[in-house]
């Protein structure tokens, strides 16, 4: 159980990074007016263990930080990744 602990706080720290990338990215497309990433691919990657990268995203970056359901999805999956890790931290010591 301490490798699934350890290997969850991987996956969560790679994908905080690919989410804030995939974000930025699309807020660059944005201001040059180019081809954006779909909201549904910046949402499920926030759900998927990115909601920290989304997060920072909306109030750093100020990307997609007036849009409802961005704002939900990335508290309440932070919230729900926050348990995740603590279950797996009890089980693991």
């Amino acid at each position: 159980m301490e490798k699934l602990f350890y290997a969850s706080l991987i996956i969560y720290a790679v994908m905080t990074f690919v989410t804030l990338v995939l974000y930025r990215n699309d807020k660059q497309k944005a201001i040059k007016g180019k081809y954006r990433t779909k909201e549904k691919t910046l949402l499920l990657s926030s759900f998927l263990f990115g909601s920290l990268g989304g997060l920072i995203s909306l109030y750093y970056l100020r990307h997609k930080n007036k849009h409802f359901w961005f704002i939900v999805v990335n508290w309440v999956s932070l919230i729900l990744h926050i348990a995740i890790i603590i279950f797996l931290y009890t089980q693991a010591f």
